[in-house]
């Protein structure tokens, strides 16, 4: 018997609010599952709530789009459609099972329905950095976040951290939760995969980060001038550091402690759009150094991996899951160590190349292959 599930994608805009994890996650999975519907003959009916501004990515083979009225851009719009304006369209539409892929439900629901958490981040946010957010707005996103957790009728989530993390703060979830790793895209390179900033030809350690704290770009930058005084110090010229995520060094300066020469080998790129670049940037680095305190999943890193570039990792909430024995695991905050691995990778090719045998064989537990099937038989039970 056909069932019509509901994708509420009302929200999501390419390139704006905090994640852009969800929109990449929601827009591959829809393709997926439409693909996957037109292979069964159109078993089933697949309906994507969303904007102008999502259209030519949702607007997919086995899907139906339905275009939302009002601007996802607005927060006053967006707020009043999760709270109440979606339960509305849902009436009319009347699906056998609608899925919340940024994790919010509506305050009342009576339908069956399925919310994504990627993670608990706002929690640690109010915990770690109370400042960071505005208390009624952590207070909001906090809430709403747990309330949702209560009130779903089924919970999917990314990694078996976040699923120990929801049970955590929602004792008797579990049982309402199944994880499915996220799928990796395959990577795809321009037909020139040569960098050709003349301050990246000596050789650079690549590292992806952001302004936000728990990306740790503080972190990553004093492990570089640690790293950088004991290369020079035993001999070794010293990789210059890429990092990916910022434009500027002024607010990490004091506390990273680099000194004015190691800070001179240090190349800001800020947000890189195009992702295309940025896999050549990864791919053509010498070492990945990705360092950050929280994470759902862990996608630099896997994508390192795809890119054959050793990588070393903050061993972090879900990223030991997900990286394993396939890279060097280090403490965010132990900044010697972290330095002490980089300069061990820099010196040593065979442990490189062991890493990048390892790294192919990892990614191959995330392909969507083995993803759609997952997300096919949960949704449509």
């Amino acid at each position: 018997m056909s069932k019509r599930l509901v994708i509420d994608a009302f929200k999501l805009v390419k390139g704006k609010g905090k994640s852009i994890g969800i929109y990449n996650l929601t827009h591959s999975l829809v393709e997926y599952l439409g693909a996957e519907n037109c292979a069964r003959g159109m078993e089933n009916e697949i309906i994507v709530l969303g904007n102008d501004y999502n259209r030519s990515d949702f607007e997919v083979p086995g899907v139906q789009f339905h275009r939302c009225s009002g601007d996802p851009l607005d927060r006053k719009t967006y707020t009043l459609w999760e709270l109440f304006g979606v339960t509305k369209v849902l009436k009319d539409l009347d699906p056998d099972r609608v899925l919340f892929p940024r994790g919010y439900r509506p305050l009342v629901y009576h339908g069956k329905d399925t919310i994504l958490i990627h993670d608990l981040i706002p929690l640690w946010y109010r915990e770690h950095h109370p400042d960071w957010v505005s208390k009624p707005e952590n207070f909001y996103i906090t809430n709403r976040l747990l309330a949702s957790i209560k009130g779903a009728d089924r919970v999917i989530t990314i990694s078996d951290y976040s699923r120990d993390d929801i049970e955590r703060r929602v004792p008797g979830s579990k049982k309402k939760t199944v994880r499915i790793y996220n799928g990796l895209n395959d990577v795809v390179l321009p037909e020139d995969t040569a960098v050709h900033d003349p301050a990246l030809q000596e050789g650079y350690i690549a590292a992806v980060t952001s302004s936000l704290p728990h990306k740790n770009a503080a972190g990553i930058l004093k492990s570089y001038g640690i790293y950088y005084e004991r290369a020079k110090k035993e001999g070794v010229t010293p990789l210059s550091l890429l990092v990916i995520g910022i434009d500027d060094l002024a607010p990490y300066r004091e506390q990273a402690g680099l000194s004015s020469e190691a800070a001179s080998h240090v190349i800001l790129k800020g947000f890189v759009k195009e992702h295309s670049e940025l896999c050549v940037l990864i791919k053509n680095a010498k070492i990945f150094l990705f360092l950050s305190y929280i994470e759902g999943f862990g996608f630099p890193p896997l994508e390192a991996m795809q890119l054959d570039t050793p990588v070393v990792s903050s061993d972090r909430t879900s990223l030991k899951e997900v990286i394993g024995d396939a890279g060097l695991l280090v403490d965010p905050d132990n900044c010697p160590d972290v330095a002490d691995k980089l300069l061990y990778l820099q010196t040593h090719e065979k442990l490189c190349a062991e890493l990048v045998q390892k790294g192919e064989k990892n990614i191959t537990r995330f392909g969507w292959d083995s993803r759609v099937p997952l997300y096919w038989n949960e949704l449509f039970r």
